[in-house]
């Protein structure tokens, strides 16, 4: 299955306490794998990291973006197109999301939708357990011996036949997280995308194509065509290692940093070979304006993350450009995510929440979209009749080029063309959720159902930039009936009220048991410190045991 290690290969150590059925994700051959992949690419990656704080500067010094000048050739040339979509890969009109558990890993397979995307990143946190057994999941699923009974419920779980399941699309971790469990001979740590990437492709694509798919891919947190370019080389190495033909791997862009909005058909053209679409996040495009625009003053103040809807001017600019560029270029555009989880107490929760997730897919579908994200399987059916009101029989509407649509670069980033304000509930919100989120993490959780919503890495990253941002631009809110500026005190005072509030909700003992001390303790500190930390999921990595 595999080509020999070059003299160059990077030998892979294990740093971890030994799993179960390790040993057959952990195969000499694919810790060879491994050794290669990171020897080729990860200097690369350090050097495209170290770009990124150089532009960061450069956008805290102008506080505007553009498109780029020096791609303008890539942009006007009207000739090139990616490649075409596989058979499993044409119709995406519901896509299912979640973390690759073996109970998760069966209900969305099983879901009706077309696609899971399978989760290494924001919706899993990356315990040894969860790496691992991740991988040993989708490979028992491939050769469909997953079937498990759920010991706490007594309740069984088992696979559809294999044509009525969805079509798994996995997502690594962003090249900026590393895997401290795999060190390379000199003692650094692999990154993290490289070993959910390399794990998964070796010991799977040859499955796949049996099956009549193949190792498709959604790379998440990438900021610039030279990021996806980086990953083209990837694939194109990890082909040819296997031995498999050049195009086999299909890769989905999350585009979800607002640098990388204004490089979506370079980032297509990149990976043009293996690309098979865009998709429009949410919270973490939001988190990554704050992020790049923290010094920009009152006009790149965010109001309440939930006032921040889709059909805010500078979000509609966003989707209608990307809808336009992938029509555009032969790709898919994949709408965002309904994250609603259903009550099984309140039907009048549920009825008002359906109403809304079918408003919102039938947004999509009107705009052009060719599928969208649920993260529960409740919610398939409703994206299912928003898209098939418009698609019927076609499996997607690339031919609706959406050529109405004309962006300025101003355009994506017109934050204060949103009629909404920071409130003090919005504050409290952001606390309340970035703590039981963040305890959850902690634990070895990545999706999270807090307040009837599926929130994963991206809500916390939303929530304690938006209690960094708030303090940091002298925002004031109104509460009980006066004024107040958002200080690193009203915060704190806040953040101990809502633990109060936990520990009275679930009990002295379950409050010792959990992580929420030390939750609470984590997200002030990103949400306060001066040096405003990159991503939540690094000093919580440091954290997070197992």
């Amino acid at each position: 299955m595999s080509a020999p290690a070059s003299p160059s290969a990077t030998p892979v150590t294990i740093d971890a306490e030994p799993l179960p059925r390790q040993e057959e994700v952990l195969t000499d051959e694919a810790l060879a794998f491994l050794g290669e992949l990171h020897h080729r690419f990860t200097p690369r990656r350090n050097e495209l990291l170290a770009r990124r704080g150089e532009r960061r500067a450069e956008i805290a010094r102008t506080s505007t973006l553009d498109f780029l000048p020096e791609t303008a050739a890539v942009r006007e040339d009207d000739s090139w197109r990616v490649a075409e979509a596989p058979p499993a890969l044409t119709d995406r009109r519901v896509e299912i999301t979640g973390p690759t558990d073996r109970k998760m890993t069966i209900n969305a397979l099983n879901s009706g939708a077309r696609v899971w995307l399978a989760d290494f990143e924001d919706a899993s946190a990356p315990t040894w357990e969860n790496v691992i057994q991740g991988q040993l999941n989708l490979t028992d699923a491939y050769e469909r011996r997953i079937d498990f009974t759920d010991e706490r419920t007594g309740k069984s779980y088992a696979l559809k036949p294999q044509e009525e399941l969805a079509t798994a699309v996995v997502r690594p971790r962003g090249w900026h997280l590393d895997e401290r469990h795999l060190r390379a001979a000199d003692g650094t740590p692999l990154p993290g995308a490289l070993v959910d990437f390399g794990l998964y492709f070796f010991h799977n694509a040859q499955r796949l194509i049996a099956l009549g798919k193949g190792p498709y891919f959604y790379l998440p947190k990438t900021e610039s065509h030279l990021e996806a370019r980086l990953w083209n080389e990837v694939f194109t190495f990890a082909q040819e290692y296997v031995g498999i033909p050049h195009g086999t791997i299909r890769a989905t862009v999350l585009i979800e940093t607002i640098t990388a909005a204004y490089e979506m058909e370079e980032i297509l053209y990149e990976l043009r070979e293996h690309a098979s679409g865009l998709n429009a996040g949410r919270w973490d495009y939001l988190f990554s304006i704050v992020k790049n625009f923290r010094d920009g003053g009152r006009k790149f103040v965010l109001p309440d993350r939930n006032a921040v809807t889709m059909t805010a001017p500078f979000m509609r600019a966003y989707t209608e450009l990307l809808v336009r560029t992938c029509h555009k270029r032969g790709a898919h555009a994949i709408g965002g995510m309904a994250a609603f989880i259903p009550s099984r107490r309140d039907a009048e929760v549920n009825k008002v929440a359906f109403a809304k997730v079918k408003d919102d897919k039938d947004r999509e579908a009107r705009d052009g979209f060719d599928g969208s994200w649920v993260a529960h399987p409740d919610l398939v059916p409703i994206a299912l009749e928003s898209f098939d009101a418009v698609l019927g029989e076609k499996p997607n509407q690339k031919d609706r080029l959406r050529e109405d649509v004309s962006v300025a670069a101003g355009d994506l980033i017109a934050i204060d063309s949103l009629d909404a304000e920071p409130t003090f509930d919005g504050l409290r919100n952001a606390v309340q959720v970035g703590i039981r989120y963040i305890e959850a993490w902690l634990r070895g959780l990545g999706a999270v159902a807090i307040f009837n919503l599926m929130e994963d890495a991206a809500t916390a990253e939303i929530s304690r930039s938006q209690i960094w941002q708030w303090i940091n631009a002298g925002v004031e809110v109104e509460r009980d009936g006066a004024t107040v500026l958002v200080t690193r005190e009203l915060a704190r005072e806040v953040a101990a009220e809502e633990l109060a509030a936990i520990r009275a909700e679930v009990g002295e003992e379950a409050f010792t048991a959990g992580r929420w001390q030390q939750a609470h303790d984590l997200l002030l500190t990103v949400s306060l410190d001066d040096d405003y930390a990159d991503f939540l999921t690094l000093p919580a990595y440091e954290q997070l045991v197992g």
